[in-house]
């Protein structure tokens, strides 16, 4: 089990926290902590960005269009 300090808003204070046996197999690395000190549960979320190149997000040229 890894071991973290972070805050815990039930303790309402720096705990350590750990990760608990992972059934989905993260490890230490699973985003599922438990505070040692009162056993509330947070995730620890992370998200990835896509980088694009500014001439991949220009506008499209608007559609012409002629009378009838």
């Amino acid at each position: 089990m890894s071991h973290r300090e972070l805050y815990c808003d039930v303790c309402e204070g720096v705990a350590a926290f750990e990760a608990p046996p992972c059934a989905d197999g993260h490890g230490t690395d699973c985003p599922e902590l438990i505070c040692t000190g009162c056993g509330a549960a947070v995730v620890i979320a992370t998200f990835a960005f896509r980088v694009t190149r500014l001439a991949d997000r220009r506008r499209p040229e608007p559609v012409r269009r002629r009378a009838a």
